[in-house]
């Protein structure tokens, strides 16, 4: 079953505000005049009522009109609800004039704020971020605002991946490890750099997976936030098993490395089968984290959170790392974890350097290919996250087999 999932309910955005009410009739949508909250795109909404919540609506919404462009009618039929959470819904429709199968993410809006998703959404363009296709406004009848945001759909999420693979009982082949979590540190070089967007719930639910070509697409940016150096941020944010150790202290000044943290912990659950830091709330999180780590030194702490005063730990020895994980887990995964899960965020890798890791050295291969012999899906084809990289860096990057074929393009856009 496909999703593109919703933040958790704890997930405010900011300046914080009241829990936003349930939505009961996720579709009673009625027609209304676009407003200056609206896009550049003139954008309107109508349904054609159907007997089911979701099942058989039909919306309506026009784009275009604007600097001499036709105006054009796209229509959707509501087919099924793939996730749902305290901020909306989303659904798997079809649009009736191409055919094509998308996500629509529907989301109550606070009329007080912007919304952050879509103004960050229409910032990115990348193969590993789920792409915004068009988006619309709607009212229900109790003159509710609902948010749409028609995104491409992807079938599978990497939480329904490590779920099939624990149902059978294995664990998910090393090769597809590598080729998840390099196209992760792959979005989040993207993000992290072009529009300096810091995700800030990357969990696998939020990770959406082509079964067919096995592309991953990071997805659900509603706690996302574009991070200014001296600018405060909530700290109550990212879900349990994945929060870094900073926001457990309490920091509101923390950087992008929050992102970097919980992909470390998606590459450990990918090795293991199951979650490395499983906490039923903050305090336990935190023994979990330290049962690995060991406690954290003053200097660590004050790295994480410089306001956090409180330093009574219990005395902790780090557990060794190759202890974490298998005998036969490659040497390559254990240290790539081990520069992703520290407690000090600037002594974490980024995520460029992340990709140029010997781990994904296979990847890199001129004959690498997918178990079934297919093709790898494209993984050398960067952008502007290459800018400002040493040379050094994108020559571990890109590969010589593909620097021969493409002439290599990319020095000019790293500023060197």
């Amino acid at each position: 079953m496909a999703t593109m999932p919703l933040g958790p309910s704890h997930e405010a955005p900011e300046p914080q505000t009241q829990t936003q009410p349930q939505i009961n009739d996720p579709l009673k949508l009625v027609s209304r005049r676009p407003s200056a909250m609206d896009s550049d795109k003139e954008m309107s909404a109508a349904v054609i009522e159907g007997n089911d919540a979701v099942t058989g609506h039909i919306i309506s919404t026009t784009i275009g009109g604007k600097n001499g462009e036709p105006k054009q009618t796209i229509s959707y039929m509501a087919e099924r609800v793939v996730g749902t959470g305290s901020f909306g819904v989303v659904f798997q429709a079809k649009c009736l004039e191409t055919g094509e199968t998308v996500a629509i993410k529907k989301v109550l809006q606070d009329r007080r704020y912007k919304n952050r998703e879509l103004q960050l959404m229409r910032l990115m363009d990348h193969p590993n971020v789920v792409s915004l296709k068009h988006c619309f406004f709607s009212t229900t009848s109790k003159d509710e605002l609902f948010l749409n945001l028609v995104m491409e759909y992807v079938p599978e999420t990497m939480y329904q991946v490590l779920k099939h693979y624990n149902s059978v009982n294995q664990r998910m082949p090393l090769i597809f490890v590598k080729l998840y979590t390099y196209q992760i540190f792959r979005g989040l070089a993207y993000i992290h750099s072009v529009p300096s967007v810091c995700h800030r719930d990357l969990k696998p639910q939020n990770l959406l997976v082509d079964p067919l070509t096995h592309q991953v697409k990071l997805c659900d940016f509603g706690s996302a936030k574009v991070l200014v150096k001296g600018e405060a941020n909530i700290s109550y944010i990212c879900s349990r098993y994945y929060r870094a150790p900073e926001l457990i202290f309490g920091a509101t000044e923390y950087t992008t490395s929050i992102d970097i943290w919980s992909a470390g912990c998606v590459l450990a659950e990918l090795l293991l089968g199951q979650p490395l830091f499983p906490g039923e709330n903050a305090v336990e999180q935190l023994v979990e984290i330290i049962k690995v780590l060991g406690t954290p030194t003053r200097e660590e702490i004050r790295c994480m959170n410089p306001d956090y005063k409180d330093f009574r730990f219990p005395q902790i020895k780090a557990h060794p790392w190759h202890k974490v994980f298998h005998k036969r887990m490659p040497p390559e995964a254990i240290d790539l974890a081990s520069r992703l899960l520290q407690y000090s965020p600037s002594l974490r890798c980024t995520a460029l350097e992340a990709c140029a890791h010997p781990f994904f050295d296979e990847l890199r291969e001129p004959n690498a290919r997918l178990p079934n012999g297919r093709p790898l899906p494209p993984l050398f084809n960067f952008k502007q996250e290459l800018q400002g990289a040493s040379p050094e860096l994108i020559n571990r990057l890109v590969p010589e087999h593909v620097r021969r074929q493409t002439g290599f393009y990319f020095p000019h856009s790293a500023g060197t």
